[in-house]
């Protein structure tokens, strides 16, 4: 086991002598088991739909080997790279810019990922691969897409303070570039809401 989540345990394996990622979700024990097999069977179908339908539009994405329903289980290729979280700041900040512009592609073609971090891109060759579509979803709604942006911005501010902004600018670039001035107006604005909110809402937790 190289990584224990709340959305499944991943292993490395192998498919056909090639290594491999094994993705397993396990039965929640304080949920209903029918209730259980039924979103763990959920979302192992979307994660790997979700996989499949980035890597179409030309996003570099895992492959998809293998899929059980009945044991919730993905096999998918292992992207033999780098964790961008892990790359020298001057890379980060460079590479937050490809990043905003694969943000865009999944956005404009209804696709949240819900999980937007530097853990879950990686430097491969020379090219970008995201991974971990666990808790992605189908949707056109720009609120979504903002809660994508919003989050990404609070991994720069928690785990990348000294290029935050640098490298915010960078992503903010790249995904403009792909989604137009005008829906990165409306996503930003909503940005700007979420952020709002919260600061008022922890203003009303210290006022307690």
């Amino acid at each position: 086991m190289i990584k224990k989540g709340a959305e499944g345990n991943i292993y490395l394996s192998y498919w056909s002598k090639n290594r491999a990622l094994l993705k397993i979700r396990l039965a929640k024990p304080y949920r209903n088991n029918i209730l259980d097999f039924s979103i763990r069977k959920h979302r192992t179908i979307l994660e790997s739909e979700m996989i499949s339908c980035v890597k179409s539009l030309g996003i570099y994405s895992p492959l998809i080997y293998f899929v059980d329903i009945k044991k919730c289980m993905i096999i998918m290729q292992y992207i033999d790279g780098e964790l961008v979280k892990n790359l020298s700041d001057n890379k980060i900040v460079d590479i937050c810019k490809s990043i905003g512009k694969i943000s865009g592609d999944l956005h404009k073609n209804g696709i949240m990922h819900g999980d937007l971090t530097t853990s879950n891109f990686i430097l491969c060759k020379n090219k970008i691969f995201i991974i971990d579509f666990g808790l992605s979803s189908r949707t056109t709604k720009s609120i979504d897409h903002a809660v994508d942006l919003r989050l990404f911005k609070e991994i720069l501010n928690s785990a990348h303070t000294p290029i935050m902004e640098n490298a915010w600018d960078n992503f903010l670039t790249g995904y403009k570039q792909n989604v137009g001035l005008k829906y990165y107006n409306i996503i930003m604005n909503l940005v700007s809401n979420i952020e709002a909110r919260g600061r008022y809402n922890n203003n009303l937790n210290m006022q307690k």
